[in-house]
């Protein structure tokens, strides 16, 4: 059980970066649609990579690294593509006010799957580096170790979704919703760059 603890501070070491999920995820709670689903599928997806990396999928990976090229180049023009989505959300007033945005279920639904499944980052840090640190601890050791890091995830996931709910104030004005919609595509197009020039 003394493996739970490094377990959550590894994780939450490498979730909280603002990166393209994790803005996706602020956008949502903001918009307080489809919160519930995006968290789920965040957390959800991070628990099945770590448990897969603690199985040795890690191995796996590393056999075929033409693998992470595909999803790599794949990853970088759906980046892209969301980047220029935000872009064309920050010059139309309708999508700026919190609770407006006309986003179904399915296209959060899609959009969260593809920002977190198509990201070859989330398989390096899941996948590869916490499931070989978790490894390190153990038979039974591990497990407390994955524990630890899938309770990161949830409480994280859950904390950007919902939390961000105090910032509503701020994002009443069409202003501020501008700005951070200019702010995630360029941390999109950034992310894509550095897969692309990986």
């Amino acid at each position: 059980m003394t493996s739970l603890v490094p377990g959550f501070l590894t994780m939450a070491s490498l979730i909280v970066a603002i990166g393209a999920q994790n803005a996706y995820v602020l956008r949502t709670g903001l918009t307080r649609r489809h919160v519930g689903v995006v968290v789920t599928v965040c957390a959800a997806s991070d628990a099945v990579l770590v448990v897969a990396g603690v199985l040795g999928v890690g191995g796996l990976v590393t056999a075929h690294p033409g693998l992470l090229t595909v999803v790599r180049w794949v990853g970088a023009a759906y980046l892209v593509g969301y980047g220029l989505l935000c872009l064309r959300n920050a010059r139309h007033p309708k999508a700026l006010r919190a609770g407006g945005t006309a986003t179904s279920r399915r296209g959060a639904l899609s959009t969260v799957v593809a920002l977190t499944w198509l990201n070859p980052h989330v398989y390096l840090d899941t996948v590869l580096l916490v499931g070989s640190i978790a490894n390190q601890h153990g038979a039974d050791g591990r497990w407390w170790f994955t524990a630890g890091a899938v309770a990161s995830s949830v409480a994280w996931f859950t904390t950007l979704g919902y939390g961000a709910r105090l910032l509503a104030p701020l994002f009443a004005r069409p202003a501020t919703w501008r700005v951070l919609d200019v702010v995630i595509a360029l941390v999109m197009f950034a992310i894509a760059a550095t897969l692309v020039l990986a």
